[in-house]
């Protein structure tokens, strides 16, 4: 019977922690009196809370609120310096890796292209290792501060019975892949791996341009297209998105062949890839050898003047058949927002959402649509390293700051040290 007591006792302090923490994290800094009501807890639980995470390191005093004559009331927050994230996008033709502490801020990163066509799983491996040694190189930060690594990736992903991570992703042709077991004999950090698309969209809407939307679709135009589908809140704003293999929705009933085997994929019509490979087959002229060639022949193809014939048709096809693929979701989740990011989204330029909101509304229903809200993603490029460093962020604070293992709290440096 003591011991029952001792575990309740033990799990109460801890999601108290972890309600404290969320709420710290996504909207410090805040009073006692913020968190007691934001976290919906008592005051006295607040301060109980609060004594142990300061003392910890897991918080910090950064100021005070302004008063109308009463007495100054503490603001609190994370303590940026508790630990370190790493944050991995595997791309389909690249690898970035970047090192943030918790408040997101990137303190390394290395970036590395594959010299192939497509990237293979064990090169993926070699590569994300490589990453983490130089982003630990470079920030001087060692494997005992960090909390976890993060990692984004193209395809599906499910977790076995064992909890690992498995990868299915017929269009670069892995097939299935083990990638979380192969990542885990090469290092010991804790590791959380999700499709890249997710991972964007938790960066966007943790921070960018889905904050505060309960109802949301972030789309990752790309080498290839995906998609993350917010739908409803969820605890403590943790998230509650669902990936989706947005760029393999059929848009065109017997179209182009996609790289997945299938016909008529949006992929096949919007994909970084589809569209050079399209616009090289109108020029009759040499495909592009390489993922670089790839990107700079993109952007070439989205800057060329009207007098440019074939790249209109391409980002006249664009934008149609995208259009198409977005109001089969407009109509499928009715959702308040749609946030367009990727580097290829990030490329289109100035008029890209008008031109594009047009084209969707001549495939949405009318009421969605007249409440539909098109705007470009916030955080850049890098984003999806980002909402994938986020994932251990997110282990952390669902531990209330302590270890999944046990109750004992991780050290981590303070701010002054």
């Amino acid at each position: 019977m003591p011991e029952t007591r001792t575990t309740t006792v033990r799990d109460l302090r801890r999601s108290n922690q972890s309600r404290t923490l969320w709420e710290l994290y996504l909207h410090g800094p805040l009073t006692h009196q913020e968190l007691a009501t934001a976290a919906g807890v008592s005051i006295a639980t607040v301060s109980n809370v609060m004594g142990h995470l300061l003392r910890q390191g897991a918080v910090l005093e950064v100021g005070v609120e302004d008063s109308n004559g009463g007495r100054p009331r503490g603001l609190f927050h994370i303590n940026p310096a508790y630990g370190h994230v790493i944050g991995v996008d595997v791309g389909e033709t690249a690898i970035m890796v970047e090192l943030f502490d918790l408040r997101m801020r990137a303190l390394a990163s290395h970036r590395s292209v594959t010299t192939h066509t497509r990237l293979e799983p064990a090169e993926v491996v070699d590569q994300v290792v490589e990453g983490i040694e130089a982003v630990l190189g470079q920030s001087g930060r060692s494997e005992s501060e960090i909390l976890g690594v993060g990692v984004g990736v193209p395809g599906l992903v499910e977790h076995s019975v064992a909890g690992e991570a498995v990868v299915f992703d017929q269009s670069i042709g892995w097939g299935t892949v083990a990638i979380e077991r192969m990542l885990r004999e090469r290092t010991s950090l804790p590791l959380s791996v999700d499709n890249g698309a997710n991972t964007l969209g938790q960066a966007e809407r943790w921070f960018g341009a889905a904050r505060g939307n309960a109802s949301s679709i972030i789309v990752l135009l790309g080498a290839g297209v995906g998609a993350s589908i917010v739908s409803g809140p969820s605890k403590h704003d943790e998230t509650a998105s669902l990936p989706a293999e947005f760029g393999h929705t059929t848009v065109v009933a017997g179209g182009r062949p996609c790289v997945c085997g299938a016909l008529g994929c949006l992929e096949a019509y919007a994909g970084a890839d589809a569209m050079v490979a399209r616009y090289d087959e109108l020029n009759a002229r040499r495909q592009a050898a390489n993922p670089r060639e790839v990107e700079d022949r993109l952007v070439d193809i989205l800057s060329a003047g009207p007098e440019d014939a074939h790249a209109a048709q391409v980002i006249d096809e664009l934008y149609r058949y995208l259009g198409v693929g977005l109001g089969n979701l407009v109509n499928l989740f009715t959702p308040d927002r749609i946030v367009i990011g990727g580097w290829v989204g990030h490329a289109l330029g100035a008029g890209a959402l008008g031109r594009l909101r047009g084209e969707i509304a001549s495939n949405a229903l009318h009421r969605p649509m007249s409440r539909l809200e098109l705007v470009s993603a916030q955080l850049g490029t890098d984003a999806v390293a980002m909402g994938a460093a986020t994932l251990p962020v997110a282990s952390f604070l669902r531990s209330g700051g302590e270890s999944e293992e046990s109750a004992t709290p991780r050290r981590r440096l303070t701010a002054a040290e």
